[in-house]
């Protein structure tokens, strides 16, 4: 297969895809768009570490108990809910700030908040008690998920859905250059000039998200794009802002298997990684060695892999691949095998990293892109929040059994059952396939 023709000079690169006959065509990803979604994912990604690894390296240092810092584990939970307060974000914000649209005009403020409690936890004296930094830890967290409502709301609406794989992947490079700022980064600033230095610092680069927004285009509003304008009043709201999205959702074509297909998809990834760490411990492998492998090599593979993304769906389709990355998710987890049979050799931890690395972020990205294909515009903000929040439920309700299913099978065994535990979401797409060709039923029934 050819090479598509270089772009002109200007504001769009071209992409190439498959037409629904099987000819190739190709349409210009704008340029500048991908330039500032790649910057939007570094706003998202900057707050995550410091709501949690970064949070509890501060209270470890300053020597606080075990169970002050496991507590801090509660503060993503904003991550899990924010589908509950998503229908506001799909309202027009309020007063003056409808002047930027109902995305920017939520995003801005937002923005503007999430530096304002960087700033605030920079002040703090976790030693002299907890509660203050609690507090605003959990609004950080709330504002960082209400944040990420809004900029994947901006993403679906302003890509067409066949750029949206391309869009996630700059996406995820800005959000995994923001995760190494705010912790391997952040650590290290606190170590040369103290954590309220580091903490300020972080800060000062979140304002890149408000000055993003400023220069980001507002997508269309609903009414522009033939969608139904969200009723006014909070009664009328009630239905048309959260019974609504739930009811569009559940009354397309295939919808259960829609729902499990989401459930499962990452599972067995899920369960098998809740266990790498003790199994390298276990098989004696140095914690340096382990950091050191999950450093640089593991970030650049994940990088590759949500460049790949974009190239996968472009040239096989979103559903062919969704299961080429679950096949490739398989690949990685059975390389755990090699590990356990590789005698703590390195290289063995080296290429397993480094496929899981790429694996993960590919099957990430581009199950993010078939889920934003799933919203309807007029509820993009709340479907996307909702369908997002449904994609770890598995992992969290059953990942608590991986240690039980470890000490009953065996690492063998385990691994082996986790491997198969991709093939559900594989044939689940197959079967979406053979009934919608490119395993997206359409968004309303005919």
């Amino acid at each position: 297969m050819g090479v598509s023709a270089p772009a002109p000079a200007g504001a769009a690169t071209p992409i190439c895809l498959f037409a629904p006959g099987g000819e190739r065509m190709t349409l210009p990803v704008p340029k500048r768009q991908l330039v500032l979604m790649t910057g939007l994912g570094f706003a998202s990604g900057l707050p995550l570490y410091l709501t949690y690894f970064t949070l509890q390296q501060w209270l470890s240092e300053l020597g606080l108990s075990l169970k002050a810092i496991g507590t801090v584990a509660l503060f993503g939970l904003p991550y899990l809910l924010k589908f509950l307060w998503a229908p506001l974000l799909d309202r027009l914000p309020p007063g003056v700030l409808r002047r930027l649209g109902r995305r920017r005009g939520w995003l801005l403020p937002i923005q503007l908040l999430l530096t304002l409690s960087i700033v605030r936890i920079s002040t703090l004296h976790p030693e002299a008690g907890l509660w203050p930094l609690a507090a605003t830890a959990f609004i950080l967290a709330f504002l960082a998920a209400s944040q990420d409502i809004a900029i994947d709301a901006w993403r679906i609406e302003t890509f067409t859905p066949e750029h949206q794989a391309v869009a996630l992947g700059g996406y995820s490079w800005g959000y995994r250059t923001a995760m190494l700022c705010s912790g391997a980064g952040a650590i290290g600033l606190a170590a040369a000039i103290g954590w309220r230095g580091a903490l300020l610092g972080m800060a000062l680069l979140s304002l890149l998200g408000p000055v993003l927004t400023l220069l980001a285009p507002e997508p269309p509003p609903p009414e522009a794009a033939g969608a139904a304008v969200p009723p006014s009043g909070w009664r009328p709201s009630l239905n048309g802002q959260i019974v609504a999205p739930f009811r569009d959702l559940l009354s397309r074509p295939a919808a259960p298997l829609l729902i499990l297909f989401v459930l499962v998809f990452n599972l067995g990834t899920q369960l098998a990684d809740g266990m790498a760490y003790p199994l390298y411990h276990r098989l004696g492998y140095a914690p340096a060695a382990v950091a050191a492998a999950n450093g640089i090599p593991s970030l650049a593979a994940a990088l590759a892999g949500a460049a790949a993304s974009g190239l996968a769906v472009a040239r096989l389709g979103i559903g062919r691949g969704l299961i080429a990355a679950a096949c490739l998710q398989m690949a990685s987890i059975l390389l755990y095998l090699a590990v356990v049979h590789g005698g703590g050799a390195s290289s063995a931890l080296y290429a397993k990293v480094v496929l899981e690395g790429f694996a993960e972020t590919l099957a990430q990205t581009t199950l993010a892109a078939y889920l934003s294909r799933l919203c309807s515009r007029e509820y993009t903000a709340t479907q996307y929040a909702l369908l997002s929040s449904l994609a770890p439920v598995a992992w969290r309700t059953l990942g608590g059994t991986s240690g039980i299913l470890a000490q009953a099978l065996g690492w063998n065994g385990f691994f082996w059952l986790c491997a198969a535990f991709c093939l559900p979401g594989i044939g689940i797409m197959l079967l979406l396939m053979r009934r919608f060709p490119s395993g997206l039923p359409p968004a309303r029934p005919a």
